[in-house]
């Protein structure tokens, strides 16, 4: 055995992760054009030039200069009023990549100061998936003292108490989400679902979201891939993408999670990995690769699995031939762009492609579809009120589309929507696209004749 491969976690140099001056050369593009006030998200709920980017990458300027430190509250303030939705980077003429800029920032703050105790103790547990598991079933089994269940059974809301106290924070007697299951995805499924006259096997990242708040999702989305003859591999010690540490400076978690996830992933042979949430393929495609870059061993490992990393919808309609539905579902359907799945991993047309080929479904386009929602994962605690705003004005465009059903690519933007969608009095059904195509599939087995 090598010396090297003795030692194959030990990071070797350094990326911008790890080295504040490494973002100069991002900083040193923008020319403060403003062309990042038209969409970014946060300035256009608070109308405040502190709010958009260009003003952000000029504090930056300043904290490099030794003119601004990283933890005064004004800066650290500017650093978390962000959502990382890299809206400003699809607008922006010199190409700045602000999600580096904005990671190197807070990254730069925790290597100063330390994580909070709140965070460093909720980050902690991700390392020992066993301990964060124990937690969300324990979340699931005493949800029922601070929550309750809506009249529909799609949603739950906070109690009377708990809403009094949870209001500033979007725990309001309003607030609808979705609830915590006792049984996570990952065991109720087998770690192989085998398939008759499979085509390919893929293994299939399931993430936190799916595998705890939205399982039938994950079903639905293991069912698509069966119907299309592709064996699919869950491995039970996949762990969290490292999304939600990453964005707040935690670089030694995300890398442990990084590294963990890709000697699980690697251990199925498979030839594709299959996500069905933008922030989780995001992860695997760019993230991973950036965290790695140094990592002599991990970074070639990250650099393959971010080129055989698919969305669903990537899959279906560009790597195997999606089998044409025949199921007919007759309701009216709007799609939203998440932030992660269009702007990171590129994907827009193909869940189009999927909610127009089911029989029966009318698409309706919103206007401004990808509009963020204002979630950006913890920012809809942390900025409530902003996050409202920006998720407000994307139910209201979904309600001017007439639409009975909103789909999405994203289980953190079903549920803002939901939330949202509630708030303005809307009665749309928030769903992933793929659950439409699932429903789609199932309605064929039981009238073979529905979609002529």
């Amino acid at each position: 055995m090598t010396a090297q491969a003795k030692s194959p976690k030990r990071q070797t140099g350094t990326t911008y992760h790890d080295e504040l001056a490494a973002i100069r050369e991002e900083l040193d593009k923008c020319m403060k054009c403003g062309n990042c006030m038209a969409v970014c998200p946060v300035y256009g709920a608070e109308k405040v030039e502190p709010a958009v980017t260009r003003s952000k990458i000029a504090v930056a300027e300043a904290v490099l200069a030794g003119e601004l430190e990283l933890d005064d509250p004004q800066v650290y303030e500017m650093m978390f009023n962000c959502l990382v939705c890299k809206s400003c980077m699809t607008n922006c003429p010199t190409k700045v990549n602000f999600d580096r800029i904005m990671l190197a920032l807070r990254a730069a703050l925790v290597r100063k100061n330390g994580l909070p105790w709140l965070k460093k103790m909720i980050f902690s547990t991700l390392k020992h998936p066993t301990l964060f598991d124990t937690g969300m079933r324990l979340g699931a089994a005493l949800q029922g003292l601070a929550f309750k269940s809506e009249a529909d059974g799609r949603a739950i809301s906070p109690r009377a108490p708990f809403a009094r106290v949870g209001g500033a924070i979007g725990f309001d007697g309003e607030r609808q989400m979705p609830a915590l299951n006792a049984t996570p995805l990952r065991d109720r499924v087998d770690e192989v679902v085998r398939v008759e006259g499979a085509v390919m096997k893929v293994a299939f990242f399931t993430g936190d979201s799916l595998n705890y708040f939205y399982p039938e999702t994950g079903r639905d989305l293991i069912e698509v891939l069966t119907a299309n003859k592709i064996e699919v591999h869950i491995p039970k010690a996949q762990s969290c993408c490292g999304v939600p540490v990453l964005v707040h400076g935690d670089v030694d978690t995300a890398r442990a999670l990084a590294r963990k996830n890709i000697d699980t992933i690697e251990a199925t042979g498979c030839a594709y990995l299959i996500t069905g949430c933008g922030s989780c393929g995001g992860a695997w495609q760019h993230d991973y690769p950036e965290l790695l870059a140094a990592d002599p061993v991990y970074g070639p490992k990250a650099a393959d699995w971010a080129r055989r990393t698919c969305d669903i919808s990537t899959f279906l309609t560009r790597i195997i031939a999606l089998r044409p539905p025949t199921g007919r579902i007759e309701r009216t359907v709007t799609y939203h762009d998440s932030c992660h799945l269009k702007k990171s991993m590129k994907v827009a047309a193909e869940p189009r492609e999927i909610l127009q080929s089911i029989p029966g479904l009318t698409f309706r386009e919103m206007a401004a579809p990808d509009a963020c929602c204002g979630s950006g994962g913890s920012y809809v605690l942390t900025h409530f009120e902003t996050a409202s705003t920006i998720g407000r004005k994307k139910a209201e465009d979904i309600e001017r589309t007439q639409a009975d059903t909103v789909s999405t690519g994203c289980p953190a933007c079903m549920m803002q929507l939901l939330d949202n969608v509630h708030r303005v009095g809307g009665r749309q059904q928030v769903t992933h696209f793929i659950s439409l195509l699932a429903e789609s599939y199932r309605r064929e087995k039981k009238d073979p004749d529905s979609g002529r």
